[in-house]
């Protein structure tokens, strides 16, 4: 099976520019992490003499310093070098689920043209941890599929037009859910579909090392200074999210950066850390994957829907085999955040939602 990977890349702009790459980027990181030159060389694995000569040509090419030596404080990353090594991190959350949609795409296409009567498993979800996990998971185990991310909704209404055979979507537990379900009643009132059990995810407000704003709930992300970032709307946590938000009785238009919206978990995180805003609402895998301060606010659980003569299928049940591995849904409980409760079962919708209402549904 070919596997194809679609990466970012920097380059510097000058004839003589030097190619940012992985090297690079670990390379400040070390510094950053050990606040000394010498000591990054060890850890590099390479002379004093060769990391120092490497900063000064980056610095030039650059047309700034990257780095700066103070007696008695060691080595440190100038403003610049931090500024670049966090939009690069930064870029990598953002970009990492769009590249490797386009990898899945791409490797569907000449997968059809090598092979046209493979059968291919298509997955279209939500976004998250766990997911990312059984694309890895499906790939080392070379089973045909294609993984799109989008929205809940979204990934919904995908499996409407029978263009998914599997559509990953997520739903608050608690009181919340309550007001949850009519959103997705449109797709899950609809007779002939089964809903098949991944996990459980805490969702909550992410917020710099230790929470210098103080906040803790909600309420305080209406305080003067507090910048937001959210998720963009269409998502499962962007709903999730204005719900807090309503049950608190807070206007949306109230919150600084209300519209300052990025597209994953991880980005969310990222753009916390790299210090552009002071707060965010995520997955705590995210926070705690950039070192961040996380406030739970409830727990949700991630399910997909199919059709039921779906589950027929040899690539919907190698992917039910996936999930009910034992090493796979071991990785799952390692994502701080993440429980597994019988995952993969397959459940009927009104077991698991016996308050749907077709006439309560809304667009």
């Amino acid at each position: 099976m070919i596997r194809l990977g679609v990466v970012q890349k920097w380059s510097t702009a000058d004839k003589v520019g030097i190619e940012l790459n992985d090297a690079f980027f670990l390379t400040l990181e070390v510094i950053q992490s050990v606040g000394s030159l010498r000591k990054a060389a060890q850890q590099l694995e390479v002379s004093y003499r060769h990391l120092w000569g490497l900063i000064l040509r980056w610095g030039d090419s650059i047309g700034t310093p990257l780095v700066r030596l103070e007696r008695g404080r060691g080595a440190q990353l100038t403003p610049f070098g931090e500024k670049l090594l966090w939009a690069n991190k930064r870029i990598g959350a953002r970009l990492a689920p769009v590249l490797d949609g386009i990898a899945s795409e791409l490797e569907l296409e000449l997968r059809s043209l090598a092979s046209p009567n493979d059968s291919v498993l298509r997955i279209h979800a939500s976004h998250g941890f766990a997911v990312e996990l059984l694309r890895e998971t499906l790939v080392a185990k070379t089973l045909p599929h294609e993984m799109k991310y989008m929205g809940s909704h979204a990934a919904l209404e995908s499996l409407s037009r029978n263009e998914c055979d599997v559509a990953g979507f997520h739903v608050p537990e608690g009181e919340l859910q309550k007001v949850a379900l009519p959103h997705f009643a449109k797709w899950l009132a609809q007779p002939g579909h089964a809903l098949v059990e991944l996990a459980y995810r805490r969702q909550g407000l992410i917020t710099a090392v230790g929470n210098p704003k103080k906040i803790r709930h909600v309420d305080d992300l209406v305080k003067l200074g507090v910048r937001f970032v959210n998720r963009q709307d269409g998502s499962g946590t962007r709903l999730v999210f204005d719900m807090l938000l309503a049950k608190a009785g807070i206007e949306p238009a109230r919150i600084s950066g209300y519209d300052t919206v990025e597209f994953t978990h991880s980005a969310v995180a990222a753009f916390v850390a790299s210090g552009m805003a002071d707060v965010g609402f995520g997955i705590e895998t995210g926070a705690r994957r950039f070192g961040l301060h996380f406030i739970p606010e409830l727990e949700e659980r991630y399910f997909f829907l199919c059709r039921r003569e779906s589950l027929a299928l040899t690539r919907v049940a190698a992917m039910l085999e996936t999930l009910r591995d034992e090493k796979f849904q071991q990785q799952v409980n390692r994502l701080p955040g993440y429980r597994t409760v019988n995952c993969g079962r397959i459940e009927s919708i009104s077991k698991v939602f016996p308050r749907i209402d077709k006439a309560r549904a809304t667009k």
